[in-house]
This record gives C-alpha cells, sequence and structure tokens, in this order.
C-alpha cells in the first residue's frame, strides 16, 4: 500500500479522468459528453464544484461549467424542467464531482486507499481558485450539450 505522496499521477491519469466523466455522464445525466474537436472553448463559468481526495494521494478534482450548464444537468439528473431545477443546480454538481471523483479513484487503483471530502460548490462571477504550487494540474476541456465544461485534477507532488 502507498503512503501519501507516494503515488505520483501516471501519463495516462488524464485519459482515464475523461473516461471517468464520460461513463458518470451518461449513467447520471444520460447524455454524452465529448473533447471539443476544434480547439479549446472559453468557459464562461458561474459555477464551481469541488471535492478532496486524501489518502494515497492528495488532489483536488474540479468541474466549471456555466449556471445554464449546472441547471440542465440538474433537469436531467432528477428528471425535472430546466426551470424548476435551478434550485438543485449546486447539489446536482457536487454529486457529479463526487462521482467522478469516486469513478476515477477506482479506475486507476486507489479506490480503498483514498477518502473523498464532501463537495463544495461555488457559484457567482468574481472569483478564482488558486492551488498550491506543488499541485501538478490534469486539465480536460469538455463539451456538454455543445456548452463547454472544464475538469481539472490537482495532484500534489
Amino acid at each position: 500500500m502507498s503512503s501519501p505522496g507516494n503515488v505520483v499521477p501516471g501519463n495516462d491519469w488524464r485519459g482515464i479522468l475523461g473516461e471517468a466523466a464520460i461513463e458518470v455522464f451518461s449513467m447520471m445525466v444520460g447524455v454524452q459528453i465529448t473533447a471539443p474537436q476544434n480547439g479549446l472553448h472559453p468557459v464562461f463559468a458561474n459555477v464551481t464544484g469541488t471535492v478532496g481526495i486524501a489518502g494515497a494521494i492528495s488532489a483536488i478534482l474540479s468541474l466549471r461549467c456555466s449556471t445554464k450548464s449546472a441547471i440542465n444537468i440538474a433537469s436531467a439528473m432528477l428528471g425535472i424542467p430546466a426551470e424548476d431545477a435551478a434550485p438543485q443546480q449546486c447539489d446536482a454538481i457536487g454529486e457529479i464531482c463526487n462521482m467522478v471523483a469516486g469513478h476515477f479513484k477506482q479506475k486507476v487503483g486507489l479506490g480503498d486507499k483514498c477518502m473523498l471530502s464532501l463537495p463544495t460548490v461555488i457559484t457567482g462571477t468574481k472569483y478564482q481558485l488558486h492551488s498550491p504550487p506543488d499541485f501538478e494540474r490534469l486539465e480536460l476541456p469538455l463539451l456538454y450539450q455543445e456548452e463547454p465544461i472544464w475538469l481539472a485534477l490537482e495532484v500534489r507532488r
């Protein structure tokens, strides 16, 4: 068993993170997310969900998206109209982060060697997330219903 700090991101972790996200969105939201075909799309993130991972690795998983995407995700997860889903958008984004983080740690073989924090969701337009300098960032742009979302995993080196 690895002790904290002994596990470093593998070259395949970015792809595994993408697979975990695709599988979670397919199962929980009922949609296929994809990678953008023509470069990076800017994200106008009004909603950011985060989940901490502790144990064999120390990491933070985050998902950034627009309010529109967050509401549509909540709507699809709950099977209710978008106009009724706005109050549940933060819970939905937090749950997606939690599930992607859990699925990811299983896929890299650290399932029982790591624990997840409770999800935290930040909303608004005037905020910045800052990570410590000793974290390696794996960032993954994705498209959800043609809207850009960003998934990131920051792992302590």
